[in-house]
């Protein structure tokens, strides 16, 4: 709401000059407290309204019958009640809805009368039980396989000897655990056809044990190499020559799956050929020609596809039913077309005798040189260390001091050693090999100059470093070190966050007063699918970045703009300076609102000094803390491995698998444990307030806490009861395919609700120096898509839907049963003809 609505309306009101302006007008006055507003009145320059404030107007139009329906890009495009009426007066009358705004695309989701009941309490528990079963019968199989494979490799005599049974054994497990996935898939599933099926029930189980092992399988580690395309065509996928794919996305229903020859697909896609939709899995097929072009950070649902030289842009999706025609560019979430073209390298000599070449040399630096590093190389260390060898042969017995001792040593050393000598690495390693890539050059893929890139890439983006210095001042310091030109930086003690991603770190230019919330992936690379091209990528001065923005070489924008969340970053037009960005294809909204200005006192003149002490001497102990938490964790597992050691002689191979176990329900107590200590097993209340608040450092801890555990147990019974003790207000039965909740305790779910895999619904938002938090409701039965994302302060109704790739913004209030999409999400209407049904498994 707004603080002084008296102060900014001095205009005096004009008279309406129809009906839908005066309501609109008294709609508008209500919800900013005002006794009148002007029809010609500006909603952010002489209001002072917000997002969230025109947000509330949005959503109670959209409650009156005798008014069209008006969404938030309706509100930027057309910022008065004058011009927003004949907009929506005009589209009515032209008979293309009451939208003018957005496109409409084919439906994304079934209508709600194709839903079908989930399946009860029952069949969610027996599912429950049997994923365990079938979790304790895989670590069972683990521990069998590690125990006799390392008793063998420990009857070396010397280390050539050592060396070789670590290669044999080494390269006999990797090919076992490649192969073991392929044969379940053929044996339970067979070909995968479209239809659909209930969660929970025998069919999901399945599709669940399929899908785990396929993201648990060591092929993953070979995406970006001709290897990877050979594995997704032994499951079923039908793939052409000369393939690329960047993406660690996984495609589960691979028989599904058609990629033509020379096509190129950017990491963080979503090419799955499945979804969740209403408590049931829907299968579909995803249909790429020749020469295709998938750009980052972009979702295909079922039932799409694209022609031969098609191309879809970074931050973009295509719904179902969608079909890019050969030749074309489409960009935006839905896609629409442009003439834009993303393929801006030029093509290199990369034949089928380079790719099975870089296949071979890979096949053989892991045989001979990772494997026996891994399989060999701890057991050397341990042997030669003093005190070891006698911890390995069980000598001690299992109360002994010395065991703990052991522990501690072994964990202080492991972890805290590869604190310093990863940083040493991550400052020198890759800088020498940066050496050999020369900016704005072509090279071909599958050579010793993609190799280096890609081992450049790899160290670099590193997690643990920026978890550790991200949200502070310290960041800055370490993305100086991995290369990134931050030139003159005005200092805010959250400049970045603690995600942020890049090509290579040696081509990222950020300009001076420059703040990024997470997410932030700088695409400084270009590729085709026979060459690649690294080039700089430059943030302008004094910008705001939100969250999950794909930020790549060339953009068109300068100084002072804040891009907002998911937004598509510009490669064409002028260069935008002082404006917001905002949705995907983007538009121009506002640079700044009035109650994102409130806190800019904390930030100016000594105020700045002292508060970023402040927050400098939080955030040290913030570290200090979560490294000892981290520490701990890994000492717990310590002393249970070396336990595990004394009891193998007598519970043998039992002993293994116990450990895995153990660490499946440690681990997530543990970070639950940590997370609730924090906030003094107390819930979080919404707030508004300063990055220089002491709240907001307090928040920022909760951030910190580890949790890439939760991946885990997607798709299980056994992840909701997580969020419940995370502090999560969940109802019954939901189904989380991997969604993330960035504040637990502000988010609440409803009953057989259905959460697809990268999905996030974030309670917070941070602009320049605000920070703003509320809670989000999500009504029974709802459906939120894959990579969709939603704001704080939402409440989507029982039965609602939100398309993939979605970005529904803060404020926003969803009817029960709607189906809504895009970027912002807005009101989504079927399509006449277009084809929404599925076939049904029978």
């Amino acid at each position: 709401m707004l603080e002084n609505p008296a102060e900014s309306l001095t205009t005096v009101p004009d008279r309406p000059s129809n009906d839908i302006e005066r309501i609109f007008a008294e709609v508008l006055a209500d919800v900013v407290c005002a006794e009148r507003v002007s029809v010609d009145n500006h909603f952010f320059d002489d209001l002072g309204t917000n997002s969230l404030v025109m947000a509330q107007f949005c959503a109670r139009v959209r409650k009156r019958a005798d008014l069209p329906s008006v969404s938030i890009k309706d509100i930027y495009r057309y910022p008065t009640i004058r011009s927003l009426t004949a907009a929506l007066t005009d589209t009515a009358t032209l008979g293309t809805g009451s939208a003018p705004a957005l496109v409409k695309p084919p439906a994304s989701v079934p209508a709600s009368s194709e839903a079908v009941a989930a399946l009860g309490t029952r069949h969610y528990t027996l599912c429950g039980i049997l994923q365990f079963l079938l979790f304790l019968g895989y670590s069972f199989l683990a521990g069998v396989v590690a125990a006799r494979g390392y008793a063998w490799v420990s009857d070396g005599s010397n280390v050539a000897e050592l060396y070789l049974r670590s290669v044999l054994f080494g390269g006999g497990a990797f090919v076992g655990a490649c192969i073991f996935p392929i044969v379940a898939k053929w044996i339970l599933i067979g070909r995968w056809k479209s239809c659909e099926f209930p969660v929970w029930g025998s069919e999901y189980l399945r599709f669940w044990t399929v899908k785990v092992l396929l993201h648990a399988n060591p092929m993953v580690f070979f995406v970006g190499n001709p290897l990877y395309v050979l594995y997704l065509r032994a499951l079923g996928a039908r793939i052409g020559k000369g393939v690329t794919i960047l993406s660690r996305s996984v495609p589960v229903c691979t028989d599904l799956l058609t990629i033509g020859d020379g096509t190129m697909i950017r990491k963080e896609s979503f090419f799955l050929c499945y979804r969740a939709h209403a408590g049931r899995i829907q299968t579909g097929s995803v249909t790429l020609g020749r020469d295709v072009f998938i750009g980052e950070k972009t979702v295909l649902d079922i039932g799409t596809s694209m022609g031969d030289g098609a191309q879809l842009g970074h931050s973009s999706s295509l719904y179902s039913g969608q079909s890019v025609p050969s030749a074309h560019r489409w960009h935006g979430s839905p896609a629409q077309r442009t003439d834009l073209d993303y393929v801006r390298v030029p093509p290199a000599k990369c034949g089928t005798l380079r790719r099975v070449g870089f296949g071979l040399t890979t096949v053989g630096q892991l045989l001979f040189l990772t494997l026996p590093l891994v399989v060999g190389g701890p057991y050397l260390l341990l042997t030669l260390a003093p005190g070891m060898s006698d911890r390995l042969s069980g000598a001690s017995g299992l109360a002994s001091v010395a065991l703990y001792v052991d522990a501690l040593i072994v964990s202080c050393v492991g972890f805290f050693g590869f604190v310093v000598v990863g940083l040493a690495v991550l400052f020198t390693v890759p800088r020498l090999l940066n050496l050999v890539i020369k900016p704005d050059k072509v090279y071909p893929l599958y050579g010793f100059h993609y190799s280096t890139h890609r081992a450049i890439a790899r160290i670099t983006n590193v997690k643990f470093f920026k978890w550790l210095f991200g949200d502070s001042s310290y960041i800055v310091h370490y993305l100086r070190g991995l290369g990134y030109d931050l030139s003159r930086v005005e200092q805010t003690g959250s400049n970045f966050g603690t995600e942020v991603q890049h090509e290579t770190p040696y081509l990222c230019s950020v300009g001076s007063g420059t703040m990024v919330a997470d997410g932030l992936s700088i695409v400084n690379a270009d590729f085709s699918s026979t060459s690649f091209r690294v080039s700089r990528a430059s943030i302008g001065r004094r910008n705001f970045l939100g969250n999950n923005i794909v930020y790549p070489s060339g953009a068109k924008t300068g100084d002072n703009c804040l891009l907002a969340t998911k937004v598509m970053v510009p490669l064409d037009g002028q260069i935008r300076e002082g404006v917001g960005l905002l949705g995907s294809p983007c538009f121009e909204i506002p640079r700044s609102v009035e109650r994102d200005s409130r806190f800019d006192h904390m930030r100016t003149g000594d105020e700045i000094s002292r508060n970023l002490a402040a927050k400098n001497r939080y955030n040290i102990r913030s570290m200090v803390l979560f490294l000892f938490v981290r520490w701990f964790y890994v000492f717990v597992l310590t002393v249970v491995a070396f336990a595990d050691v004394e009891m193998y002689g007598s519970l043998g191979y039992l002993a293994v698998a116990g450990f895995l176990v153990f660490g499946l329900f440690f681990t997530p107590l543990y970070f639950v444990l940590v997370e609730r200590a924090i906030v003094a097993f107390r819930g979080l209340r919404p707030r508004l307030c300063s990055i220089y608040d002491p709240y907001f450092w307090w928040h920022e801890r909760l951030w910190k806490v580890p949790d890439e555990y939760l991946n885990v147990f997607n798709g299980t019974p056994f992840k909701n009861v997580i969020w419940r003790l995370l502090g999560v207000r969940l109802g019954s039965r939901v189904f989380d395919d991997g969604c993330y909740l960035t504040e637990r305790m502000l988010t609440t779910i409803g009953d057989d609700c259905t959460l697809n895999a990268g999905s996030k619904i974030q309670c917070h938002s941070q602009e320049d120096g605000t920070f703003k938090s509320d809670r989000s409701t999500i009504g029974d039965g709802c459906t939120v898509g894959v990579g969709a994302h939603v704001h704080y302060g939402v409440t989507m109704g029982d039965g609602a839907a939100l398309a993939p790739d979605s970005f529904l913004m803060k404020g926003e209030e969803v009817p029960e049963h709607a189906r809504w999409g895009g970027n912002p999400a807005t009101e989504m209407r079927e399509t006449p003809g277009q084809q929404t049904a599925l076939a049904r498994q029978v």
